[in-house]
């Protein structure tokens, strides 16, 4: 009897430990009700963070979020730049997901921008960016000719190629450009692409290796609103997030658990966000951030189950690459903090 007592008393302990680290987490809005749609976000460390969005708007923060530089970027008032990559508070690159298929650079904060690649060409459609260091990096398309577009740079957005070894992809497949972060690369070069539509499934391509490697995912998939629509990778451990964002309330096959090593294995999550999620963010051991139009959620156990901290919609949440700092955007020109 007694030791049942001192059990029952520990799982209670347990329970109420887990739901304060739960309760410990708020979202906060910074800025709002500006005319563009952001998904693009690059937080390099506590103090700087750049923003991309519709209607060529970027915007720039040095004292981690308080205050916003804003502008609507001369001669690219049509473009949607759906993806950013900052490196510092002077240097970034940007990418413009439509017709023309544009990436642009800045080395000076952002006062000026200089083309770096154009392609008129309908059929290119830029979904996502990421870079493993300063220099090399790469943005990744929808597909043509049922192959992913691919585009490598080796000299931090200067000039741009076509590589050589894209991925396969199959009939009605393609990868959403939803938050920029269908696509991640490490800082020892692996690469991984999460898919959807008519088929959702992870492509990933490791250091010193040239085959591809193609896994279906337990993610909702078959129409084109649905399947996997962001990565992240912790230690040794990921997160893919998706589901189906015309029914974005569904909570069914919107999260899986990634293992990395020694072999890619996946494992649905026991109970998973609430709802459709666009942006999914590695925060520290243990701890994920994923967000979406119904909201975010938030896992402290590697994603076996995920907990609503806020119902507020956004496009992306992000982590700094050098901090703690943690934001999110969406529409409307919303930014908002996850403090811990």
């Amino acid at each position: 009897m007694k030791l049942n007592r001192i059990f029952i008393s520990s799982i209670l302990l347990c329970s109420l430990w887990f739901n304060s680290v739960l309760k410990a987490q708020t979202i906060t809005v910074l800025q709002q009700d500006k005319p563009t749609s952001i998904r693009g976000l690059s937080v390099v460390d506590d103090n700087t963070a750049w923003i991309s969005g519709s209607k060529g708007y970027i915007a720039k923060t040095n004292d981690g979020g308080k205050t916003w530089d804003w502008q609507q970027i001369k001669g690219y008032e049509k473009s949607d730049f759906r993806d950013i990559e900052a490196f510092n508070d002077k240097e970034a690159v940007i990418m413009s997901s439509g017709t023309p298929s544009l990436i642009l650079k800045t080395v000076d904060g952002g006062q000026t921008w200089h083309e770096k690649y154009r392609k008129t060409d309908t059929t290119y459609f830029l979904d996502a960016m990421d870079f493993a260091d300063n220099l090399h990096g790469y943005i990744l398309g929808d597909p043509i000719n049922n192959k992913f577009l691919l585009l490598e740079t080796k000299d931090g957005g200067e000039t741009w190629n076509e590589s050589n070894n894209a991925p396969n992809a199959l009939p009605g497949e393609a990868s959403f450009a939803a938050s920029g972060t269908c696509l991640r690369v490490s800082d020892k070069e692996a690469i991984y692409i999460v898919s959807g539509g008519s088929n959702a499934r992870l492509i990933s391509l490791q250091p010193h290796n040239n085959q591809w490697q193609y896994s279906n995912l337990p993610l909702t998939h078959e129409k084109s609103s649905e399947g996997a629509f962001s990565i992240s990778i912790g230690q040794n451990t990921g997160i893919i997030v998706g589901g189906d964002y015309a029914s974005d309330k569904k909570t069914d096959s919107v999260a899986t658990i990634l293992a990395v090593h020694p072999v890619l294995t996946f494992t649905p999550s026991q109970t998973g966000p609430a709802g459709f999620q666009s942006s999914v963010e590695h925060i520290k051991s243990g701890m994920f951030l994923s967000t979406g139009t119904p909201g975010s959620n938030i896992t402290t156990n590697g994603g076996q189950t995920w907990k609503q901290i806020d119902s507020t919609s956004f496009n992306v949440c992000r982590r700094a690459k050098h901090g703690k700092l943690v934001l999110l955007a969406g529409n409307s020109g919303k930014i908002a903090v996850l403090k811990l």
